[in-house]
């Protein structure tokens, strides 16, 4: 009888995995299941349900809880856990020996099955944007953010009224200076006001607890992080591999990529914000690679990223970690199937513009590399 794979998909911050339709990881478990199906490989995809910003032991309880609901008792076939951005971080201490979960949860019957843990754009060290989030303007604007992803998911792009204001507040920012929370409490209302009643009370809820269970920023700043991995090993057995991003930097030139659309420019404005932040990491932080994640960094970028390279959201060297897979230029949401390609079946819709260039034959590429290094030993 042939081998069952299971393959669990671990949202990242703020995945918006439970909200009906706006499946975070659809585009890449459709082409899981359809490249294994292909491969003669019999596979189960699930798509993990997490807390949006709950602790990392929380959210690998909730990676816990996915697999005891999916799996039969008698069912011993190989876990493979690919986790995007804090996704991958949830996978790590899932598998890491002697982890206590909360609750008294009995992790090890299932973490000594796993075969591969797979992090895409995960920060293994960290990343500075946590620290801005850590304020209450970024608090109030993690939470517009969210919503806008959600928004942009359902209806295809923000109304251009709401990213105007926006972009505006965001030029005009000044963290000495200070800024009104009321603009972004009044382009929260007007978004959320596009929606059913429905819909709307589902998205308060998922809101809520962004605002209401923030126990994961501090840990993903560069000095919670450092708490993180003293205290979290690899497990042996286990084979560790990563998915490297980095975009380009916001310039006129990637600006006038985006053509004349002004959504596009807007959104730029955005990502151009969220850049300028990550790409504050301290140099201490940066970690030591080894000479083959080296090399892999190299060969893909021509030279090895510098300390301010990023993704928008991640820095680019604190995604390594085991074997690099396969290193792209894309921004933080691009590699799990978030880029701008509306003449696909189903669309690809980018809801932050960041030149970026990443298309639909970078990612089938990206994860056929994927699928290759999980099944590499059947």
């Amino acid at each position: 009888m042939a081998t069952k794979h299971h393959i669990y998909l671990v949202p990242g911050f703020f995945g918006f995995a439970n909200l009906g339709e706006l499946l975070y990881f659809g585009h890449v478990r459709d082409f899981f299941v359809a490249e294994l199906a292909q491969r003669g490989v019999e596979v189960e995809v699930v798509q993990v349900l997490s807390h949006p910003t709950g602790s990392i032991r929380t959210r690998a309880g909730d990676l816990l809880r996915a697999i005891e609901a999916s799996t039969a008792k008698d069912d011993d076939g190989p876990i493979h856990l690919i986790g995007h951005s804090t996704g991958g971080l949830d996978a790590r201490l899932f598998v890491s020996p002697g982890a206590s979960l909360a609750d008294g949860l009995d992790v090890e019957p299932f973490a000594r099955r796993v075969r591969t843990v797979v992090t895409v754009s995960t920060p293994h060290a960290g990343t500075p944007l946590a620290s801005f989030f850590l304020g209450l303007f970024g608090q109030k604007l993690l939470q517009l953010l969210s919503l806008f992803t959600v928004y942009v998911l359902r209806f295809g792009r923000l109304p251009l009224t709401v990213a105007f204001r926006f972009g505006s507040l965001l030029t005009r920012w000044d963290e000495q200076l200070g800024f009104r929370t009321t603009l972004l409490d009044q382009l929260f209302e007007q978004l959320l006001g596009d929606f059913s009643d429905e819909r709307r009370e589902e998205l308060v809820r998922f809101l809520g607890d962004v605002g209401n269970d923030a126990s994961l920023i501090p840990q993903l700043t560069p000095e919670g992080i450092d708490l993180f991995n003293a205290s979290t090993h690899d497990r042996p057995g286990v084979r560790y591999g990563s998915v490297i991003t980095q975009a380009r930097s916001p310039s006129r030139r990637a600006r006038l990529s985006g053509g004349r659309d002004p959504y596009a420019q807007i959104t730029h404005t955005v990502y151009s914000f969220l850049y300028g932040r990550t790409q504050r990491m301290p140099l201490t932080a940066i970690p030591m690679h080894t000479p083959a994640q080296t090399a892999a960094l190299v060969e893909a970028y021509g030279a090895l990223p510098g300390p301010q390279a990023c993704d928008g959201i991640v820095p680019t060297r604190s995604q390594v970690y085991g074997r690099v897979l396969t290193a792209v230029r894309a921004d933080h949401l691009d590699a799990i199937g978030h880029f701008d390609q509306p003449a696909h079946r189903p669309p690809h819709v980018d809801w932050l513009i960041s030149g970026s260039g990443f298309r639909r034959l970078q990612f089938e590429r990206l994860w056929r590399t994927v699928a290759d290094f999980v099944l590499l030993e059947t």
